[in-house]
């Protein structure tokens, strides 16, 4: 059972790293009846653009993308066909739900049954090993897409998807407390924003917010930061963050800055026993932190990449309560070599949204 599906579709597609994006209005839409077992069609509503996106634009991480290639994981749609033979779906025809950069895995292997399922070596990304979400349909898999709560739109939940269970899932494993102390560089920033949101409104966490500029540190301030800090403006970062953290450092930083000067001061700042989580991904950047400071001062380094299918209904259910919002602006498709120009330059403010209907 599905719906009319069209041949064609339009689609932002990378044919080559050094060749501009591709919007094709022409792209073929994979029909109902072509469906393996345990795939859906999605017909996208909208989806977020995350810095990864980018990363597989230019093509300059450790791995190599798929070419040609439809990026984005940041994906809000309808369920318009099902695989035939697909046995027990979680999902049905009519369900909205979101597609994630994980967009399938074994769930037979000894990582996915341990719930460390990005872990899996058969894993499937979506916009890098396999399309994503720039485009107005998408293939995905029964298994693996988040059903959407209904108290949220698709432009609000859209960044949830990547941005907000990332940062969530590493909160939830920071060895914090509530009333603790962390820093948030980039909080400025798509992960930092919802990263100050959930410390404060999840975990109880007190935020020390680093980035730059005034119009971000209003936004920080507005979502329950306690302190600012300009990495342009101070002279002094360690001496600066350890002063606002009543004199010792902080007991966690979370750097969700895809930059490798973030991590190399933090085993500096935190206090003895804090926990670096390590969530931004810079594309060749090495760790320069003092292996002796980080024995001595029994710093935990904690890498956390994304979230398994528990952690991303967690996090969008603390969305749907109200307490965590995304701060987005919606543009077209055919603004997405625009957008990756601001996030090149660090001036996005928050998240953007790509209106696919």
């Amino acid at each position: 059972m599905s719906q009319n599906i069209p041949r064609t579709q339009k689609a932002a597609v990378v044919e080559s790293h050094d060749a501009p994006i591709r919007i094709k209005d022409d792209h073929p839409v994979k029909q109902p009846e072509d469906l393996a077992p345990g795939e859906c069609l999605i017909k996208m509503h909208c989806t977020g653009v995350c810095h990864t996106d980018l990363h597989a634009r230019m093509g300059d991480w450790p791995f190599p993308c798929k070419l040609p290639l439809i990026g984005g994981h940041e994906g809000v749609g309808e369920i318009v066909a099902i695989g035939a033979h697909t046995v027990n779906s979680p999902v049905k025809i009519g369900d909205r739900v979101g597609v994630k950069w994980l967009a399938d895995s074994c769930l037979q292997c000894e990582q996915c049954r341990k719930g460390l399922e990005q872990g899996c070596s058969k894993i499937k990304l979506s916009g890098y090993t396999v399309d994503g979400t720039f485009s107005q349909y998408v293939v995905s898999y029964v298994s693996h897409v988040t059903p959407i709560p209904e108290n949220l739109s698709s432009q609000e939940a859209a960044s949830f998807l990547c941005a907000g269970v990332t940062v969530y899932r590493a909160l939830k494993y920071s060895r914090t407390t509530p009333g603790d102390w962390i820093v948030i560089p980039g909080a400025g920033g798509g992960l930092g924003h919802l990263a100050v949101q959930y410390a404060v409104q999840a975990f109880g966490l007190r935020v020390v917010a680093i980035d730059t500029g005034a119009e971000k540190k209003d936004l920080c301030s507005e979502l329950g930061a306690e302190k600012w800090i300009d990495f342009r403006e101070t002279k002094d970062l360690v001496k600066d963050i350890k002063a606002a953290t009543g004199g010792e450092g902080p007991h966690a930083a979370l750097v969700s800055a895809a930059s490798s000067s973030a991590y190399e001061q933090a085993v500096d700042y935190l206090r003895p026993g804090g926990s670096l989580l390590l969530v931004g991904l810079p594309g060749k950047a090495q760790i320069g932190a003092s292996i002796f400071w980080t024995v001595i001062k029994s710093i935990h380094l904690i890498g956390s990449y994304v979230g398994n299918r528990q952690d991303a209904r967690e996090a969008l259910d603390i969305a749907s309560m109200g307490k965590i919002r995304c701060h987005f602006v919606l543009k077209p498709l055919s603004a997405l070599t625009e957008v990756y120009e601001g996030m090149e330059q660090g001036t996005v403010v928050g998240r953007v949204v790509l209106d696919m209907e």
